[in-house]
């Protein structure tokens, strides 16, 4: 009769192909720690109450935009921005270009008029994707605002509702 010889069980393949499934899940745990720890949570804000008070003023800017019945075309090209404000034109405004989502690649510049109705200014190179713009004038009385898509190169900014 021939005798069976049993192998240890770190030799058999079948603890191993168990095993590794838990194994994976605490390798991508430990990685979703880490990639948890090196991002910022962009869309916490510290403030939230205060900004929720906010909200009036900033309907009451955008409403005053569109008593002055003020639209803007915005336009990009690489790092230079010019906007042709069709309205009162004030000696400078300001444009933001908010990221929808991390603001920390928020962009804020101040545009000087070069001709009745047009600024123009520089910002930081953005990469591709859609970004919030929000044009004031520098007192903060009045707001348009708008979407820019990279690839479109130019955008429209209005009053919101």
């Amino acid at each position: 009769m021939a005798a069976i010889v049993q192998k240890p069980w770190y030799r058999e393949p079948w603890p191993w192909i168990l095993m590794s499934g838990p194994a994976a899940v605490i390798v991508a745990g430990f990685f979703t720690l880490a990639l948890a720890f090196r991002t910022e949570d962009g869309l916490v804000a510290d403030d939230y109450y205060k900004q929720g008070l906010a909200i009036n003023q900033v309907l009451r800017r955008s409403e005053r935009a569109r008593e002055l019945n003020l639209k803007a075309v915005a336009s990009f090209s690489g790092s230079r921005v010019r906007v042709v404000l069709d309205g009162d034109a004030p000696a400078a405004v300001r444009l933001r270009l908010v990221h929808p989502t991390r603001a920390g690649r928020d962009q804020t510049a101040i545009l000087k008029a070069s001709a009745q109705g047009v600024y123009e200014g520089a910002l930081d190179a953005t990469d591709d994707g859609a970004r919030r713009l929000e044009l004031e004038d520098l007192g903060s009385s009045w707001r348009l605002t708008g979407t820019w898509i990279a690839s479109q190169g130019r955008a429209a900014l209005t009053a919101t509702q």
